[in-house]
């Protein structure tokens, strides 16, 4: 009955993204500006790549992520490769891990580090993010990305191998795990995805898409430094409670330098971003959560906090996922407490008996 309900699901996602695509070019994707804010409830800018281990000097946290134990590259289009980093322990379970809209999977190094002396770790940047080449914004849509998870999702078994494989996501990429079309996973831990829950809060979850879609056009687009960038995530609420150094590692994850050599300037333009995030409203009511194939834990944010990015609903009433939030914790929880966040999907997977 699971499967036929997710087969009539998949139709009309389908159906949505031929819709999608046909109005693309009548679609407002604005060419304002986005402020320092990102899809994640904080700034949309994401950080560079060179972190390998957490150093403490004084106040400040410098975080090193470590070269990789072999790459990956899949090729997503004609134009577009993305490359799969493994890290970790190769004999373990396996963890396919990528983030947030306009961010990068450098930043949650502080968190899957924690993961990597018993998982075999897949982490990988989404089409137009991270280290990845800027392609069509045309192409920079849900459908598109939906269709990159499960190429990446086949190239890394055709690579290293069938094992049980679990997909830990972080909010947009979460919500790409939910739409695709793939069964390849033993288990999901999702962490705080765009979930919009019916009737009443459907309105209120579309207007606050609105509201972030116009917030990322009036970012700041280029800035003079790394550190700069750092320290206006600042002041920003999403990032107030990250650990210390994420906002560095978040500042060389997600900015490249300008063509000019002048300045730096955001990985994954604003306007995309921007566009990902007005098509979140369109996209995340098709969810049908009792159509899951596997076991799946979804971790959220704390409820009882002002929201800094979509609205965070308790999700204790679906019976088809094993739900639980992080207290004090907001959208990137992953970033403000790693260890709680990799102490409960070690006590999941344990659960499923993946360990």
């Amino acid at each position: 009955m699971a499967r036929e309900l997710r087969r009539q699901f998949q139709a009309v996602l389908r159906r949505s993204s031929d819709q999608w695509r046909d109005s693309w070019h009548h679609a407002d994707v604005g060419n304002s500006g986005l402020r320092e804010m990102t899809s994640n409830g904080a700034p949309v800018e994401v950080p560079d790549r060179k972190d390998t281990g957490l150093l403490f000097a004084s106040e400040e946290a410098v975080w090193e992520v470590p070269k990789p134990l072999s790459t990956c590259d899949v090729q997503l289009d004609e134009g577009t490769v993305t490359t799969v980093r493994q890290h970790g322990n190769p004999l373990g379970p396996r963890l396919v891990l990528s983030h947030g809209n306009g961010l990068a999977v450098d930043p949650y190094f502080p968190f899957w580090s924690l993961l990597a002396n018993d998982f075999d770790l897949m982490v990988y940047d989404l089409r137009n993010h991270g280290s990845n080449k800027v392609g069509d914004q045309q192409n920079h849509n849900i459908p598109t990305l939906i269709s990159d998870h499960d190429s990446i999702l086949s190239a890394v078994v055709r690579e290293y191998g069938e094992k049980p494989t679990v997909g830990v996501f972080h909010s947009f990429s979460a919500l790409i795990s939910l739409l695709s079309f793939s069964d390849a996973y033993s288990a999901l831990v999702l962490f705080d995805p765009p979930l919009c829950k019916p009737t009443a809060s459907e309105q209120e979850f579309i207007q606050s898409a609105e509201r972030m879609a116009a917030t990322i056009r009036n970012r700041t687009v280029r800035f003079k430094s790394e550190q700069q960038f750092a320290e206006l995530l600042a002041i920003f609420p999403g990032f107030a409670r990250v650990v210390p150094g994420v906002r560095e590692l978040m500042a060389r994850s997600t900015l490249r330098r300008t063509a000019d050599g002048e300045g730096y300037e955001l990985r994954c333009p604003r306007e995309y971003e921007a566009q990902i995030a007005e098509y979140v409203r369109s996209f995340s009511p098709l969810l049908d959560l009792t159509t899951l194939t596997c076991p799946t834990k979804v971790i959220g944010a704390d409820p009882t906090l002002p929201s800094t990015y979509l609205p965070t609903f308790d999700l204790g009433h679906v019976s088809a996922v094993d739900y639980d939030f992080v207290p004090e914790a907001s959208h990137l929880l992953q970033l403000e407490q790693p260890e709680q966040c990799a102490a409960m999907l070690r006590e999941f997977l344990a659960g499923q008996g993946i360990a």
